[in-house]
């Protein structure tokens, strides 16, 4: 399965070589060598933002049936090759082929669903409260956009950043994560070919600290759409603020799982078991705390511990698997030493968090669960990133909404219910971004906003017709008589 293949940047239209490659290892079997993939320096980045610059008067203005074809190209494309570039996804990234394929098929529709709005812009003719003057209220491209993007989606979440980019009349400077170059470039080799002029669209891979810096701190990069670390996210909304450039950043989340005494408890049992753990908890929008009523507390705590004994660890590609392995060596490090801390600070382990031995050496960790954890434990505030839960018990409804609600982060938060009451409580007084009731705290369809609140996301909604909100800038316009 070894490709020494090297991955160059496209640049301008062309496949630009580079001085420096990194290789891209499968994390199911280390021995797996997936290609060599460049790495921009900064003049290389530069090249991109000027290449950008230059096509952005002629592409902001150009048609919006030639647009909306090139973005239609895309997708169906990505759709027709999805059980190929599902088998590219699970080898790099680990996720399981299955969980690969579906994603690269919210790759596809998200290119469709774009391809829709270029034919839908919207604004508004309004009259003046002068007589004889009428008032457009319009949308135009924000410019160049820098699209900086994590590694545990690495098609579904370009494809949401690149798709409206382009639909809007932006040009693109795309920096992937550099863990998972593989879909990158998979994705911006068929994004060259769907008719987009040279320069609209353009890839540079490499560290954060060359590549994405040179895109944040540039003055011709007009906005940056970030998904990433709260750490990271913080300083690149302090440079780009600085300088006046817009910004979008999805960061963090520590999300609750609420499970109430009257919930059903087969089905609560398996969405906190696809919530925390599903994607090896390598999730945003993974729940890590699972709240839990007094009178259902020990029922679930037993009926989890009998669930995760079924769930299959393994090699991503292996027909079967519930969960592949953690993506590299230093995330199944930190997810570890948080295992220990959990212990360390007097949680009991209920299920799991052993390393697991398959036929090909990778980064394979049993999904792991605590219980008699408290709500300032470490394990109970900070993001794990991984296949690690913990569960609070707590007496009643409010005591649970309280203990969802004490967390900096407010991305997403799930309930199991079968009370109408609490549910529509919990909908509104939950502190988070997205909400659901009786299923999993995953993503969210591709036609509707996604976000969250407090320390988790800043600026506007990706996804749906709100990501206007950040690739557009409304114009008002007066006529007169």
């Amino acid at each position: 399965m070894t490709d020494s293949k090297q991955f160059d940047n496209y640049i301008g239209g062309e496949w630009v070589a580079a001085t420096e490659y990194s290789t891209n290892i499968n994390p199911s079997d280390l021995s797996d060598v997936i290609g060599e993939y460049a790495k921009a320096d900064v003049a290389q980045v530069q090249t991109a933002i000027d290449a950008a610059r230059a096509a952005f008067p002629s592409w902001s203005t150009s048609g919006i049936q030639a647009r909306s074809d090139a973005l239609d190209k895309v997708g169906s494309e990505i759709l027709a090759r999805k059980e190929e570039l599902g088998q590219l996804l699970a080898r790099e990234e680990g996720k399981t082929l299955p969980e690969a394929i579906g994603e690269v098929s919210r790759a596809g529709n998200i290119f469709k669903f774009f391809a829709g709005e270029c034919l839908r812009l919207s604004g508004d003719y309004l009259p003046s409260v002068r007589p004889g003057v009428h008032v457009e209220v319009t949308r135009e491209a924000l410019g160049v956009v820098g699209l900086i993007t994590p590694w545990n989606f690495p098609i579904a979440i370009p494809a949401w950043k690149i798709a409206p980019a382009l639909a809007y009349g932006n040009c693109v400077v795309f920096k992937p994560a550099d863990l998972v170059p593989g879909c990158a470039w998979a994705l911006a080799e068929i994004i060259s070919r769907a008719g987009f002029p040279a320069g609209v669209f353009n890839l540079v891979m490499g560290s954060g600290r060359v590549v994405g810096d040179a895109i944040v701190n540039s003055p011709k990069v007009d906005g940056v759409s970030f998904t990433g670390s709260v750490g990271v996210g913080r300083q690149i909304a302090i440079s780009c603020v600085s300088r006046q450039a817009k910004v979008q950043l999805e960061m963090g989340g520590k999300n609750p799982q609420v499970i109430l005494d009257d919930a059903d408890l087969k089905q609560a049992v398996e969405l906190a078991v696809q919530s925390a753990f599903y994607s090896t908890g390598q999730r945003c929008t993974a729940s890590s705390r699972l709240i839990v009523t007094a009178g259902i507390h020990d029922r679930f705590v037993e009926a989890m511990a009998e669930r995760m004994r079924s769930i299959k660890v393994g090699h991503a590609l292996q027909a079967g698997i519930d969960i592949g392995p953690v993506v590299s060596r230093a995330q199944l490090d930190q997810d570890l030493g948080y295992i220990d801390i959990a212990r360390n600070e007097g949680a009991r382990l209920v299920a799991g968090g052993s390393l697991v031995t398959c036929d090909t050496e990778g980064y394979f960790l049993a999904p792991a669960l605590f219980a008699d954890s408290t709500a300032n434990m470490r394990i109970s505030r900070e993001e794990v990133f991984g296949p690690v839960a913990n569960i609070i018990k707590v007496a009643d409804y409010e005591a649970a909404l309280a203990m969802a609600n004490d967390t900096e982060f407010g991305l997403s938060a799930g309930i199991a219910t079968t009370s109408l009451k609490y549910a529509n409580h919990f909908k509104r007084h939950s502190q988070a971004g997205m909400v659901m009731v009786n299923l999993p705290t995953a993503g969210v369809d591709y036609h509707v906003p996604f976000g969250g609140r407090k320390g988790s996301s800043y600026g506007s909604r990706e996804q749906g017709r709100y990501a206007q909100e950040f690739y557009t800038v409304v114009k008002t316009s007066y006529i007169g008589s």
